[in-house]
């Protein structure tokens, strides 16, 4: 019989409707239970496309033995990381505090009011049922003994909301000191940063191609060189489907872990686009095109929506589970799916052999061939047959939730991309992903909410947390900067109005996770840290910064100022863990660039778009309430700072001198 779990919308939820442990979501309902059983809560964190949390779930919780001993002791809560990253965030903080790591799946035992008391992260059947039964003695017989342990825990839970900001903002010598401590972790032979395993590190290369605008440093460019060919040549590229593997198991980028998740590949477009056009590189626009058409093809709702993640396990033909058997290939196999004259040259190009590379299959690959992907008809010819018969197979999971804070990072990705690259049809799904958030992604009081899924009634739910609005923010205004519409500046500064009234602290400064007049839990937290995803203090930040130049409304402006204030000395321990609240902190020292183009001027707006620009933002077609329009004649592109102007340019030759003599 289904546990409660078979009401919920998230797919990992879900996953878990027919364990026989009596799981409840989280909630006032399973919290008010314990009270009346006088047990503790045990919390159990994962995601759909996590591979350990799979594990965990066949040996314990799918397991009756396991599931009775839970039900008998505790009562259980379990918790989609993505649908709630408050929680999880909250957790795995005391996670790593009492186990100096962390990860999923997040096991936590905690008292009926939420305070966590031990946790860890996947347990095997013998230690999980050892560890629960001294739990229970624990709580029976040795209350002081986690009384003790819950003070001191939740002290260090709530250090967030206690740092409190500087008199003065940090200066430019925070981003070269940031720039410095990557070429000190940089991996010269593969790329990357430090060693195995290896993330992309997306932030830090952003953070990087602003470094080599400024200067044109040789170093910086072999830094981004290197890494940018060398993950799109390794497995933890996709390279039939496209789309980016969450990270790689080995220093090479060789074997990932073979969920592919929305927000990387938000990032990972981000990145290659940038480099793309800043070295005039065809090879990554071929990497970024070949994403946004996986993205287009295999995480894309009808209504415009996209959706969060797919599997890293897949079923084989014998019905066994095994992570990436849906991605690899075997000599046999690609000599049954391909005509004879073809086989060679796709086992030479995908450099697949007999030995294999991956538990005795292949992963394809470029590797010993990094950063040539530029394919012959015949190997297009072979990508697409292999592709077709791959299709075939038993899926990944399908996580289709679509959640607001990635959305909105697509969506400012596939904007970028669309302009830079002259891709009006990337464009148009862009605006349909915009138009569904406003649709589908508010309550009836225009309240944003961070979670979507087809399915469920509601189909929208869990109030939003600052990230989500943070990342609509910089969505929503680079839709306005790329259509010329006004209306998506005015939708911007609705998310923007909604983050400084319900998420700011007014005494340390920031923003609270979780709004003034949603559930709270046993802390306020602040996201802070640049992780997997920019958090959401320094996305605010730039997105701030970005609109109030637009709009010219101070108090965007003077709440980006002092979210840097609280960053000041922090940022400065370790820079690489703040790569993307660094890169506002360029913008905030080199200042932004407005630029407005008036009247019907495409010629001056094409210039314009051919290149990335950092520190500009954008305004033409529909004017709306701003200095940047004031006293403009028509027929002109206004390159400014402050809303101070260079001489109007009414050619493309004097557009590149006034950009010259402002961005340099």
């Amino acid at each position: 019989m289904p546990n409660q779990l078979a009401n919920e919308t998230s797919p990992y939820l879900r996953q878990h409707q027919d364990n026989p442990v009596d799981w409840f979501s989280w909630g006032e309902q399973a919290f008010d239970l314990a009270k009346q059983r006088n047990v503790p809560v045990l919390l159990s964190v994962g995601y759909s496309a996590c591979h350990w949390c799979h594990v965990m779930a066949h040996e314990c919780f799918e397991d009756h033995e396991t599931a009775n001993l839970m039900n008998k002791l505790f009562v259980n809560i379990k918790v989609d990381r993505e649908e709630r990253p408050d929680i999880d965030a909250l957790y795995m903080d005391a996670v790593q505090a009492m186990s100096g790591r962390g990860g999923w799946p997040m096991t936590v035992f905690m008292t009926p009011d939420g305070r966590p008391f031990f946790g860890g992260t996947y347990f095997p059947k013998p230690s999980f049922i050892q560890l629960m039964n001294a739990i229970n003695d624990a709580w029976h017989n040795r209350r002081d003994d986690i009384d003790n342990n819950i003070s001191a825990l939740v002290e260090s839970l709530d250090r967030t909301a206690q740092i409190k900001p500087d008199e003065t903002l940090p200066t430019i010598d925070l981003f070269h000191q940031a720039v410095n401590g990557l070429s000190q972790t940089f991996d010269a032979n593969w790329g990357g940063f430090g060693g195995a395993p290896k993330f992309p590190s997306t932030m830090s290369l952003d953070l990087l191609l602003r470094s080599f605008l400024n200067n044109g440093s040789p170093t910086t460019r072999n830094m981004l060189t290197t890494t940018l060919d060398a993950m799109a040549s390794g497995g933890m590229y996709d390279h039939l489907g496209g789309g980016f593997s969450r990270y790689s198991v080995d220093e090479k980028w060789l074997v990932p872990h073979f969920e592919k998740m929305l927000y990387d590949q938000a990032l990972l477009v981000r990145v290659y686009t940038h480099a793309a056009v800043v070295f005039n590189q065809p090879k990554w626009r071929q990497v970024v095109e070949e994403t946004i058409e996986y993205l287009l093809r295999d995480l894309r709702h009808d209504n415009g929506g996209f959706f969060s993640a797919q599997d890293a396990d897949s079923l084989d033909d014998q019905g066994h589970s095994h992570e990436g058997h849906f991605y690899v290939f075997t000599p046999a196999q690609v000599g049954a799916i391909l005509p004879e004259e073809l086989v060679d040259t796709a086992l030479q190009w995908y450099e697949i052999t007999d030995a294999g590379n991956f538990e005795g299959s292949n992963i394809p690959t470029r590797l010993n061939h990094r950063g040539e992907f530029k394919r012959t008809n015949e190997v297009d010819e072979i990508r697409s047959l292999l592709l077709e018969a791959r299709s075939l197979r038993t899926w990944p999971l399908l996580d289709d939730k679509v959640l607001t804070e990635w959305n909105a990072m697509m969506t400012s990705s596939l904007v970028e991309a669309a302009i830079l690259f002259d891709r009006q049809d990337w464009l148009d799904v862009a605006q349909r992903n915009g138009e569904f958030m406003l649709r589908e992604l508010r309550d009836e009081n225009g309240r944003w909410l961070r979670s979507w899924q087809e399915s469920g009634v509601p189909q929208a739910r869990h109030r939003a947390l600052a990230s989500d609005l943070a990342n609509l923010i910089d969505a929503f205004t680079r839709l306005g900067e790329a259509t010329g519409k006004s209306t998506w500046i005015n939708h911007a500064c609705e998310a923007a109005d909604q983050l400084l009234s319900n998420y700011w602290d007014s005494t340390n400064f920031g923003f609270f996770t979780i709004a003034n007049d949603a559930e709270q839990l046993i802390v306020r937290q602040k996201d802070l840290l640049d992780n997997a995803t920019p958090s959401a203090n320094s996305t605010a930040a730039l997105a701030l910064l970005r609109l109030g130049a637009l709009t010219g409304n101070k108090k965007y402006h003077d709440a980006a100022l002092n979210i840097l204030r609280l960053f000041s000395r922090i940022a400065a321990s370790a820079p690489s863990a703040f790569s993307n609240l660094i890169n506002a902190i360029h913008l905030q020292n080199v200042g932004v660039t407005e630029i407005a183009v008036t009247g019907s001027r495409a010629d001056l707006l094409k210039e314009l778009q051919k290149n990335w620009l950092p520190t500009a933002v954008v305004a033409w077609g529909e004017k709306y309430d701003s200095p940047i329009w004031s006293d403009r004649p028509e027929g002109f592109a206004f390159v400014c700072q402050n809303y101070t102007c260079a001489a109007p340019a009414s050619t493309i030759d004097e557009l590149k001198k006034s950009l010259r003599s402002i961005l340099n």
